[in-house]
């Protein structure tokens, strides 16, 4: 009775447009009356998933990306990745596809790399004669990859969110992201390569030489050095995941302040607000979230679902193939971290059952997450990328079948090769 109290009035009030934190909290409140249990279990829950030491790393990964989106580094990651790659056919497209996958390692933030990199790449794409679709795609795309990408802060909340059902270590996630992010990074390059050539999109000037690449990498270097301190630091144990955040935003400061100079007391400002903002939303959705995981556990939702879908099939390559439909299913409808919450403690237990590493399982979530920020009627990505672009939804959604099977072609990797993301965490353990 309980289980379909909280099952039905989470789907209604999602349906009738309720914004998904309040959803699931009043959802939670509606299972708690219908149980007979005092309403201020829900609180304390809520409460008591907010107060872990390691979500001080949210807030500081996050300022850290707001920083360098408001302080001017995603310029100088075009120019150094319009360097390598600007005189291939197509080679703004894939310009664009190695600038948000580098603005993505520092930013951590999908929706960020796209506010950032889509401001500058799509309008002058449009300029340069490439259709506004294409370059909504291309952008939308390869900002993706930012979610599994060293300084992304829904890492922190899966490890948090399976922290009940086996120890993943943040380290161990980002190593385990490294790989993947790289055959993300390829399969968009190809895409993006795929539909210039087949368009007959021109060529735009000749290779400008090594030095010239050298020159617009030497320029881009501070900014991306906030990845190698995080990844250095934590690998000689010097400072701590959380630890790490908080350096990520002085090391963010220092370099937009003082080398490039191009952070202003406004925009320092407008970050500082965007980061509260987000920060109050994740917060906000991980205790609620808290609560609905506490009706789930109670009633043995992994469990049944489970269940059903052995009764479908008992073959690990079918059930992960399930896992990934739903979840990408799921992803469409709900923010990526209200999907990390409220899946991870669903799926992750049927995946390890079928013999899948809690590391490979996280990567997979992360990139179906990544993936419903493309897609409508959620969509949060796509929406800012049409939004920059000047194009309808529905345009875009016509032209991007080959950017889906890209990123299609990259999960089904992951999924079902375990050596893409467990190489780096065994090597280096």
């Amino acid at each position: 009775m309980e289980l379909t109290v909280l099952g039905l009035s989470f789907s209604f009030l999602l349906i009738i447009g309720v914004p998904v934190a309040f959803a699931i909290g009043l959802s939670s409140v509606a299972t708690i009356i219908a149980a007979g249990l005092p309403v201020a279990v829900v609180f304390q829950k809520m409460i008591g998933g907010m107060e872990v030491f390691s979500f001080l790393a949210i807030p500081f990964f996050v300022l850290a990306g707001e920083l360098m989106l408001y302080g001017g580094i995603a310029d100088r990651i075009v120019k150094f990745a319009n360097s390598l790659v600007g005189h291939v056919r197509g080679g703004l497209g894939m310009s664009n596809v190695l600038g948000c996958t580098i603005f993505g390692g520092v930013a951590g933030s999908p929706l960020a790399d796209v506010s950032a990199m889509g401001s500058v790449m799509i309008p002058l794409m449009k300029k340069e004669g490439y259709d506004a679709d294409y370059a909504v795609n291309v952008t939308t795309h390869a900002a993706l990859v930012g979610a599994i990408m060293p300084t992304s802060h829904n890492m922190i909340i899966f490890t948090l969110a399976a922290s009940g059902i086996a120890s993943v270590s943040m380290f161990g996630l980002i190593l385990a992201g490294m790989v993947p992010a790289l055959i993300l990074t390829l399969c968009n390059l190809a895409a993006a390569y795929w539909v210039a050539v087949k368009r007959g999109y021109p060529i735009h000037g000749a290779f400008p030489g090594w030095g010239e690449v050298l020159k617009a990498f030497g320029g881009a270097v501070p900014g991306l050095f906030v990845v190698v301190i995080i990844l250095v630091g934590i690998l000689s144990g010097a400072f701590t995941a959380t630890e790490s955040a908080s350096i990520a935003v002085a090391w963010a400061l220092f370099v937009t302040v003082f080398i490039y100079r191009s952070l202003t007391w406004h925009n320092f400002i407008k970050a500082c607000a965007k980061a509260c903002k987000t920060t109050g939303v994740v917060l906000l959705l991980i205790g609620i979230s808290n609560a609905f995981g506490y009706f789930m556990a109670l009633y043995e939702v992994p469990e049944k679902t489970g269940e059903l879908m052995q009764l479908v099939s008992s073959t690990p390559w079918v059930i992960f193939l399930m896992i990934n439909v739903l979840l990408f299913v799921l992803g469409t409808f709900l923010d990526m971290a209200a999907t990390i919450l409220i899946c991870t403690p669903i799926f992750m237990p049927i995946a390890m059952h079928f013999g899948m590493d809690p590391l490979q399982f996280g990567i997979l979530m992360l990139i179906n997450c990544a993936l419903g920020l493309n897609t409508p009627p959620v969509g949060t990505v796509q929406f800012v990328g049409c939004a920059i672009g000047e194009i309808s939804v529905g345009q875009v959604m016509r032209t991007i079948a080959p950017f889906y099977g890209a990123l299609g072609m990259s999960l089904l990797l992951v999924t079902y090769v375990p050596i893409f993301s467990l190489w780096l965490p065994n090597m280096l353990k």
